[in-house]
């Protein structure tokens, strides 16, 4: 069975604009967590890795935000939430310390590597514009995942719990970004 296509769904159109309509609010959020881990960790102490994924999820953003406008989509309604809840979770996890903070990318990049995958097979080759920016974007976030991995990310103290419960919220914040 299809994970991405719902009853009522409706066609291709609908199927892309809750995909372009997820996938924005997601670049969204990753971009709020790395503010929020910028704020508390600074530039000089958060280096190099964490200043170069949030400059790519600024371009993720930025092209989804394009696509968004060109195709008439509306965004979710959820954006203020995730606006703060991102900016929380990524300052809350640098109060925790920089390996915390790349906890976090690991888990959520996980989360949405699976995503985009799924996205993409649904697609099935109908929207090629939509497929090469969802593999383009789902190669960079597995790479910031295994960016994470190098830079300290299982040694983070409660890593299990930390990662599990952030890939169940990010999980959830995928599931509410599609309908509402």
């Amino acid at each position: 069975m299809d994970k991405t296509r719902h009853p009522g769904d409706g066609g291709l159109e609908a199927l892309t604009e809750r995909m372009i309509r997820v996938d924005q609010a997601g670049e969204y959020g990753a971009a709020r967590i790395y503010a929020g881990q910028l704020a508390v960790l600074g530039e000089r102490q958060a280096g190099r890795a964490i200043r170069e994924m949030a400059e790519k999820e600024a371009e993720h953003l930025e092209r989804f935000d394009r696509m968004m406008n060109a195709r008439r989509v509306r965004p979710t309604l959820l954006s203020p939430l995730w606006h703060v809840a991102g900016f929380a979770l990524g300052a809350a996890t640098a109060l925790a310390g920089p390996r915390t903070a790349m906890a976090c990318t690991e888990a959520v990049e996980e989360v949405i590597e699976d995503h985009y995958a799924a996205q993409k097979a649904a697609l099935k080759g109908e929207d090629r514009e939509l497929e090469t920016l969802i593999e383009e974007a789902r190669a960079d976030e597995s790479a910031h995942k295994a960016r994470a991995v190098a830079e300290g990310a299982r040694a983070a103290p409660a890593h299990g719990p930390v990662t599990a419960a952030i890939r169940c919220g990010t999980r959830l914040a995928i599931w509410l970004s599609e309908r509402v």
